[in-house]
């Protein structure tokens, strides 16, 4: 994303050519922010440059087009073109938000109204939009006009892989996992580009909390002039809890009104004039109160145009706030010390794995093994977790996190397992973490699928974190997905708080197992997990 910023950065650079309605310049920085982003400049692109928010950006390879659409600035040419482009932020003249929450997944729709405010209305330029997704978020579609022409995203066939390369490259896809862009094509200067975006992400949940978290935080460079435009934000909210209890409202980022409640179904709304868009991101969170474990079933029936006619449902559990038997937990950490780690990259995980012991408690067990070419094990055994334990772990992982070698899996996977059988009434737990490749990736899959199976209710959960963009994602993902663990992945400077993340999310309270029995219970009609 280096690159991405550096392109901004030239875009802005770019845009102090323009003299917008008026005869003023565009809008500047708040005050201290210049010179803080000149600072940064000169060690490299600023991250805060990076999206935040949904945005428009214009793809510029002709300096000369850029200008106000409507009246000439009359700036010096400018000879040559850019290679890369720069991307200039185009300002922003609407937004819509409308997020529906719905047990543990919150359904995203926003509307936005660019302009093409820096180039001249007798060229046309490429017009890029980004989309930054929340927690877990998965893009569920795009559509876009300008003038008379419309845009609309496909799901195409992975079988396809001439379709889907030229797909990527030239219309859009992600920049990275939780960044979606698209590109349209040949917009003219001065047009209105309408945009809207729907993507899913998942719900925050923690001591009987609920929250979502959605990227709405807009940079400076994209106000247009208060006396030009009038900017309206508009903010809906739906919360369908799923539950029969009393839901509690716990914060807001925004100031949002209560419209009505139907039932479990509460309706917020906010809409204002506003001087600037939104510098936060848009933040809701509430309780639904319960003392004892509660849970409901959701049935939806199968659509006209679906070619699967059987009705859907949806088991949904609350822990509630009761006290319960929380069992043990047994963690063991595989990290990966091979060559490709050194530097930062195992520095980060170091520091994620120190304080991933540190929110252990007494009771829990863990153990940390190394692997390149050759396996190396903190201890013999599993260790209890007390003071001395965790002090000796951190000086042993300064003396033995080294990156050097090869990288070999299955090994301190199996050596994992074993070390888990061996302890009772706690919850096994494997966490690994590479930025490397396998040659044997189906053999490993394959044989760990046997190994759990053959240990029963007794097999661990193996968790998977992937670091860089030439590590084998998809295998790590299949391995968490057998594994029946979480997989995250960290392609760029983030690795200590991403891999941070994923491990806390390992001690958060999760469901065993449960057994199923639908009409008549028959042992062929029991699903288990």
């Amino acid at each position: 994303m280096e690159d991405f910023a550096r392109a901004v950065e030239d875009g802005l650079k770019l845009s102090k050519r323009l003299v917008l309605p008026g005869g003023v310049p565009p809008p500047r920085p708040p005050a201290g922010m210049e010179r803080t982003v000149s600072a940064a400049s000169a060690s490299g692109p600023d991250p805060r440059l990076l999206p935040t928010a949904p945005m428009a950006y214009a793809l510029v390879t002709d300096p000369a087009a850029v200008d106000t659409p409507d009246v000439p600035s009359y700036q010096p040419y400018v000879y040559g073109d850019l290679d890369p482009p720069a991307l200039i932020p185009l300002q922003m003249k609407e937004v819509d938000l409308a997020v529906d929450c719905a047990l543990d997944a919150a359904h995203v729709t926003l509307r936005a109204r660019w302009w093409l405010h820096c180039i001249t209305r007798s060229r046309d330029s490429d017009v890029r939009l980004v989309v930054p997704l929340g927690e877990q978020g998965s893009i569920l579609g795009a559509e876009v006009t300008v003038g008379r022409r419309s845009y609309n995203t496909q799901v195409i066939e992975v079988e396809d892989h001439t379709l889907e390369k030229h797909a990527k490259i030239e219309s859009g896809g992600l920049l990275q996992p939780h960044l979606f862009f698209l590109t349209i094509p040949q917009v003219e200067g001065g047009a209105d580009i309408c945009a809207t975006f729907q993507w899913s992400q998942k719900l925050l949940y923690d001591s009987g909390r609920f929250s979502v978290d959605i990227p709405f935080r807009f940079p400076y460079f994209v106000n247009p002039l208060p006396k030009v435009f009038m900017k309206k934000e508009k903010i809906q909210l739906t919360v369908h809890s799923g539950f029969s209890k009393e839901i509690l409202l716990q914060g807001t980022s925004h100031p949002l009104k209560e419209k009505s409640r139907q039932g479990d179904k509460l309706f917020f709304h906010h809409e204002a004039i506003v001087e600037n868009w939104s510098i936060k991101d848009f933040n809701f969170s509430y309780n639904v109160y319960s003392g004892d474990l509660s849970g409901g079933v959701l049935v939806q029936p199968a659509t006209l145009c679906d070619y699967d006619d059987r009705d859907m449902f949806c088991i949904f559990l609350l822990p509630g706030s009761g006290n319960r038997k929380v069992f043990g937990k047994a963690v063991v950490f595989i990290v990966d010390t091979s060559g490709s780690m050194q530097g930062k990259p195992l520095e980060n995980v170091k520091h994620a794995v120190s304080t991933a012991l540190s929110e252990l408690v007494e009771g829990d067990y863990f153990n940390i093994i190394t692997f390149n070419d050759e396996l190396h094990s903190f201890s013999s055994c599993l260790e209890q977790v007390n003071d001395k334990a965790i002090a000796s772990a951190t000086e042993w992982m300064n003396a033995n996190f080294v990156a050097e070698g090869g990288t070999d899996i299955m090994h301190p996977l199996s050596e994992a397992m074993a070390l888990l059988s061996s302890v009772h009434d706690t919850l096994p737990q494997i966490y690994l973490i590479t930025d490397g490749s396998v040659d044997d990736e189906h053999n490993i899959c394959r044989t760990t699928k046997t190994d759990l199976s053959n240990r029963g209710s007794r097999s661990p959960r193996i968790s998977t974190f992937g670091l860089g963009s030439y590590c084998n994602h998809y295998f790590l993902r299949m391995l968490a997905s057998i594994g029946k663990g979480h997989y995250d992945a960290a392609l760029g400077t983030g690795t200590h708080g991403s891999c941070l993340f994923i491990m806390i999310r390992l001690y958060v309270p999760f469901l065993l197992s449960f057994v199923l029995a639908m009409g008549t219970v028959w042992p062929h009609d029991s699903i288990a997990c």
